[in-house]
């Protein structure tokens, strides 16, 4: 076993454990431990993170259906749209990017370098959103609101798309619209989150089985260090702050973004 792929599972066991302690956050590390670190390609990079973040989800969405932390009708008005849109681009969007997406200059920008710039821009989105820890409303416990199920299935499908173009979980965009246009309590949101994010993360995955070859004896391992990862954060955050502990991570999110933007570019 070579010292980078040592490095590589002692990395997923660290994504776990800050999945675990702020709730989210597994893709924003493993999406570049794949890629940068262990060399997989983008597109098999996005596709085994999919996995990976679907199956460590599972665990902490396990632990939020015991405590009744999942809203089951908000769920589903919001889950089918996103596991639609992250299914049909990983089976039908993604294998048809062409080898050069378009020229800047003499620069080509191939189908990995904008895979790769987007996650970096979504990258940057998610740390401001961990660094201001802010969803933009009160949050709500008893008030009786009516949400329009119209909007939450468009933006189910937005996210979706998103999620599956840069093999992301989408934790830090499902919350937003869970809190200001469902309204769910934070807690709540966080745990119907989670739920989401393992079926649709899964189901994504799914239709990369016919398009990237899948190496199963990696892939396995990596998961389930980054499960004994999470289920170690999950301990941990009784005893830690998660809140302070997930601004430090949104600025080297900011930082990551950065670099990914500036490696891919220069």
């Amino acid at each position: 076993m070579e010292h980078t792929e040592i490095l590589g599972y002692i990395s997923s066991v660290i994504a776990g454990i800050i999945m675990g302690l702020i709730g989210g956050g597994g893709s924003i590390l493993t999406v570049p431990i794949l890629v940068y670190l262990l060399g997989f390609n983008p597109i098999v990079g996005t596709a085994y993170s999919l996995f990976v973040v679907g199956a460590t989800s599972t665990v902490g969405a396990f632990q939020s259906l015991k405590r009744g932390l999942v809203d089951f009708k908000a769920a589903l008005i919001f889950a089918i749209p996103s596991i639609i849109g992250v299914y049909l681009t990983r089976r039908y969007l993604v294998p048809v990017l062409p080898e050069v997406m378009f020229n800047v200059g003499d620069f080509e920008v191939t189908s990995g370098i904008f895979i790769m710039l987007v996650f970096a821009i979504v990258m940057l989105f998610a740390s401001l959103s961990m660094i201001s820890n802010k969803t933009g409303v009160a949050e709500v416990t008893d008030e009786v609101f009516k949400y329009n199920p119209y909007m939450v299935f468009f933006l189910g499908l937005m996210t979706g798309i998103i999620s599956g173009f840069v093999g992301a979980g989408g934790g830090f965009l499902n919350i937003p619209v869970l809190v200001l246009f469902v309204r769910l309590p934070m807690k709540k949101a966080i745990g119907t989150s989670l739920f989401i994010i393992s079926i649709k993360s899964l189901i994504g995955f799914l239709g990369d089985l016919k398009t990237v070859e899948i190496d199963w004896n990696f892939l396995l391992i990596f998961t389930a260090l980054s499960i004994i990862g999470i289920i170690f954060g999950l301990y941990l955050s009784k005893f830690i702050d998660g809140k302070k502990l997930k601004k430090g991570f949104g600025y080297f999110t900011l930082i990551m973004g950065f670099y990914i933007i500036w490696k891919e570019l220069l």
